[in-house]
């Protein structure tokens, strides 16, 4: 359908995803804005993340390649399996595959108690920071796997499919010897902050996007797609309790029964940096599945809502669930303030795929006008909100889309 170009036209959220339709909603057409200038949009964050001076991908040799977390100087697997999504999703396989070999050779456990997990964090030439891993980084690099067998085939010279079912495999043989769980918590069938240790008994909001396990129940060929599907189901239910029923809001940690995590061993009890992911997911939850369609609706209004009067251009990056000012400020890259953050800018932007009130489009203009530079102390963070600038413009242009394979879902 070709969209008309003004702001009248844009419509309700819609009622059915991409897994039933095939069809990607471009909120930012519906809006006014010219194609041309969207596509725009997307090369010039793609080319400041890549290509740009303060770019965070660095290619290593003739066959691999890097992504940086500039401000903490090292290799994240979350990052790299980011890395992976955006190449997959924009059919560069030179640089998935580059990204894939540097966590195989320099991050990934190929034998012992974590095998088939991956270094958290490394430095760029490798050393590992840390030898343990993070559930999220696991939970991208099998999604953006599943999908590069789709669109390339796995005779290519990596075989795809069987590197994910190495990872969904290794996870699932884990039966907590050595301190080792899944990466899914067996009897809570949610995802843990780490799945290891003390950091196994808990979850984080950010890390549950419901649509990935849709993918793997249809393409990991694991044998396991029914209980994938039910995990996507327990993880909207989550979800649920998890997020603040006025506010919107959620903690970056949380117990598996979606309360508080007060443990005073970990500060994760209040919407900080992680949290900023969650609109996000949701909206990308609802474009794909669209299964939990009513809550989502009233999520995006919600949190929007609560954005809102704070100031759609002053709200800022870390606040109690309820509402209410933090007493503690976390910092990052030895900054440590308060501040309207290009990454929550944009989360709360690609969430108005969820809404039907006018305030939204308040959201994607304001999004639309940010620009990605040093904020007002000097602090600048060119690889998380980066990655979520780049993200946001994908959701609300259309462009993030699940990858069948050539003989369609």
């Amino acid at each position: 359908m070709q969209l008309t170009n003004c702001a009248s036209a844009v419509q309700k959220p819609w009622d059915k995803g991409a897994f039933e339709t095939g069809k990607y909603r471009n909120l930012l057409a519906e809006m006014g804005y010219k194609q041309r200038d969207i596509d725009a949009k997307l090369e010039e964050a793609f080319h400041d993340l890549f290509e740009g001076p303060q770019k965070i991908y660095f290619e290593t040799g003739d066959t691999m390649a890097y992504i940086s977390d500039i401000k903490n100087n090292d290799v994240r697997s979350e990052g790299m399996s980011y890395g992976m999504m955006i190449a997959v999703q924009r059919d560069n396989k030179e640089m998935f595959d580059r990204l894939w070999r540097w966590s195989k050779h320099f991050m990934q456990h190929q034998e012992g108690p974590l095998k088939g997990y991956f270094r958290w964090s490394c430095r760029t030439d490798g050393t590992p920071n840390s030898q343990g891993p993070a559930s999220d980084g696991e939970f991208y690099y099998i999604t953006s796997l599943l999908f590069a067998s789709n669109r390339w085939g796995n005779d290519t010279g990596i075989d795809y499919l069987s590197e994910a079912q190495f990872i969904l495999n290794s996870s699932m043989d884990k039966t907590g010897e050595n301190g080792v769980t899944p990466l899914i918590h067996p009897e809570h069938q949610l995802i843990t902050f780490v799945p290891t240790g003390y950091g196994a008994g808990f979850t984080d909001p950010s890390y549950h996007v419901p649509a990935f396990y849709e993918v793997w129940a249809r393409w990991a060929e694991d044998g396991r797609a029914d209980y994938w599907r039910e995990c996507a189901r327990i993880s909207r239910a989550y979800l649920q309790k998890a997020i603040h029923p006025e506010t919107g809001l959620n903690p970056d940690y949380s117990r598996y029964d979606g309360s508080l995590l007060n443990s005073g061993r970990i500060i994760g009890d209040a919407f900080r940096f992680d949290s900023w992911r969650v609109p996000m997911n949701i909206a990308l939850d609802y474009s794909w599945a669209c299964e939990d369609k009513e809550w989502q609706r009233t999520y995006g209004h919600k949190i929007q809502n609560f954005l809102y009067a704070q100031g759609v251009d002053r709200f800022v990056d870390q606040y109690n669930v309820d509402g209410t000012p933090v007493s503690e400020i976390l910092g990052a890259g030895g900054y440590k303030k308060l501040r309207h953050s290009l990454g929550l800018v944009a989360s709360s932007a690609a969430v108005s795929l969820v809404c039907s009130h006018d305030k939204s489009r308040e959201f994607v203009d304001h999004f639309w006008n940010s620009s990605h530079e040093p904020y007002d102390d000097g602090y600048f963070d060119a690889y998380y909100d980066g990655l979520l600038r780049l993200f946001a413009w994908m959701h609300l242009s259309g462009n993030y889309r699940i990858i069948s394979p050539a003989n369609g879902l």
